[in-house]
């Protein structure tokens, strides 16, 4: 590995000989040591030397391997072919950089006689997935590290039915990876391969097909030609500026008011700490800035890949008030709902409905779902799981309308089977849009759709903890209550448990054969409790940082509209399980810093 990382790249060549010359055996170690994991969200790390980080080589050896592996799995690869994107990430130190990770990934499968489609420009995320269903292809790779700090890259992967890949592919293509370690010698030659006929660019036709499909969910044309809404849009140094303007104007929505010191791609990502719109204030200070100059009441923001969306409103009082990502995810149900209602009068058709969200996100679907009649479905956490299922349901006929998860991600339309931030962005511009005309802000919707379906209020937040033995007794303690092996605890503090999922060990209080239903993994910790007094709540472990996660949810039945009361009660039963479950101080866990 030493000696193709020299030969890789003259800049990540330098910074290994930098090391050696130093002495720096820890920084060498960390680089050389191990090798990125590929998981079912592809890979996410650093960019720099080494066969732990981002880099020319460790692209070429992935994409080899996921050749490798697609040649196994399809006769028809070379006919079909693959569409590459990538977003504007770039690292001068080590050379590395989203479009340069897109070229090499092109040459490796061009290559091997498979056509591609590159994109010749950055696109947001959601154009990947779009394409693979679009053109009927294989597979897609996205060339991103979505929300993290600017040093990381990532490589996210789609199969041929446009969702992110699931198990067993992770494990097939990992394994076709370390098979396929030894560069190819037509691998590098990018400079080739940009003149192969084989190579394609599909910028042109997927922007058109795209924001013509977005437009089967513009509902209120006429309304938005004439609204007086303001709103702003910032992009956070990410690709959404330019698809989030087409987006509005596909709809008929005046231009969003752009954050003009975020708009343009940065990959130093200079006026942010992070660049995730879910840490909220911190990232939105420039766009509510912006707002107060020109008078706009709401603010939406993406992430800069521009597959997720937040958004905030101006409330009488002159604050901001941020949307988490379970109420956007409230509204925008609730909206894309009451759109399908006006232009469906057949009762019937309700039943064929389908509206999805991950376990932890909050279950206010599930309550208008058993109001009006359509059906909801839990899936596991993340969009590869709601991006699958709603394929295997639009398979059968069925309509999925919208999937959604808390952390700010949303699906409002099946041409893409995973979030998007941009089409979200659209369709909350309509929907505020037709609310200002009855004279309603959000804020007031969203108390609208609480009292008439019950009030859905959510806590979440972390710990953080890099011991792994005390992760897996704090969890096991909960397996064992009162020291009986598989046995879970009746009550949390002064709360009585009504039901325990455990998706570690596969077992559900609540099924006949006491056996859960979501698919199980014992490589990960996920217990979630129910509580008689409508209280959810799930710990987790991350697969990717140090902490232990809690989602807690107080469900009330509609009716019970004493939003204090129940703000203290969803308060104490967080204190309960903190003090019970969690033992922060026997187990020395750090809470999440403020």
């Amino acid at each position: 590995a030493f000696c193709l990382l020299i030969n890789s790249n003259p800049k990540t060549a330098s910074m290994v000989q930098e090391m050696v010359k130093d002495g720096a055996t820890e920084a060498l170690k960390k680089c050389l040591s191990s090798r990125m994991e590929f998981g079912t969200a592809g890979l996410r790390a650093a960019m720099g030397p080494g066969t732990s980080c981002m880099n020319d080589l460790t692209i070429i050896q992935t994409t080899q391997g996921f050749c490798c592996y697609l040649e196994q799995s399809f006769g028809d690869l070379k006919e079909r072919g693959v569409v590459i994107g990538y977003d504007a990430r770039a690292h001068p130190p080590s050379g590395g950089g989203s479009k340069r990770f897109a070229s090499l990934a092109a040459a490796v499968f061009i290559s091997r006689g498979v056509p591609v489609h590159l994109f010749s420009d950055i696109t947001p995320t959601p154009f990947v997935p779009f394409a693979v269903s679009h053109l009927g292809l294989c597979a897609g790779i996205m060339v991103t590290a979505s929300h993290n700090p600017k040093q990381d890259n990532g490589y996210k992967v789609y199969w041929e039915n446009g969702a992110q890949i699931v198990s067993p592919h992770d494990k097939g293509i990992s394994k076709a990876i370390e098979e396929n370690l030894k560069p190819w010698p037509e691998s590098w030659n990018t400079e080739e391969a940009s003149k192969s006929s084989l190579m394609k660019d599909p910028y042109e036709e997927i922007h058109t097909q795209y924001f013509k499909a977005i437009q089967t969910h513009c509902h209120h044309r006429e309304i938005n030609k004439s609204s007086e809404v303001k709103i702003v849009h910032t992009s956070v140094h990410g690709v959404g500026h330019a698809f989030v303007q087409s987006a509005f104007k596909a709809f008929d929505l005046h231009p969003p008011y752009a954050v003009e010191e975020q708009k343009d791609p940065d990959p130093e990502f200079p006026t942010v700490k992070y660049p995730n719109p879910e840490e909220g204030e911190g990232v939105l200070t420039l766009s509510f800035a912006l707002a107060d100059r020109v008078g706009a009441s709401v603010v939406l923001a993406n992430d800069p890949d521009a597959d997720r969306l937040a958004m905030a409103e101006k409330q009488q009082n002159g604050q901001w008030r941020v949307f988490t990502g379970n109420e956007l995810g409230a509204l925008l149900g609730w909206w894309i709902f009451r759109c399908w209602k006006e232009q469906n009068s057949d009762a019937a058709a309700v039943k064929n409905l389908y509206m999805l969200s991950s376990t932890v996100s909050s279950k206010i679907l599930r309550a208008i779902a058993l109001k009006e009649g359509f059906h909801f479905e839990e899936t596991l956490t993340g969009f590869k799981w709601m991006g699958n299922r709603a394929k295997d349901l639009l398979d059968q006929g069925k309509m999925v309308l919208f999937a959604f998860e808390e952390a700010i991600g949303y699906m409002c339309s099946p041409s893409v089977l995973d979030k998007d931030g941009v089409s979200a962005a659209a369709i909350a511009g309509e929907m505020v849009s037709y609310l200002a005309t009855e004279n309603i802000s959000v804020s007031q919707q969203l108390t609208t759709i609480y009292e008439e379906y019950g009030y859905h209020l959510s806590k979440n937040s972390y710990f953080i903890c890099h011991d792994q033995t005390v992760i897996r007794s704090l969890f096991d303690r909960l397996r064992n209550s009162g020291g009986q092996k598989n046995s879970y605890p009746t009550d949390c503090g002064a709360f009585s448990i009504s039901t325990v999922r455990d998706l570690t060990t596969g077992y559900d209080s609540n099924q006949p054969d006491k056996k859960a239903v979501l698919p199980t993994s014992s490589s990960s910790q996920m217990i979630t409790f129910t509580f008689s007094n409508g209280g959810v709540a799930t710990m987790r472990t991350s697969g990717t940082e140090p902490k232990i996660k809690y989602y807690t949810e107080l469900c009330a039945a509609p009716g019970n509209s004493d939003v204090t009361h129940l703000k203290k009660e969803l308060d104490d039963l967080v204190d309960a399980i903190i003090e019970n479950f969690f033992e922060p101080e026997k187990n020395k866990l750090q809470p999440k810093p403020e």
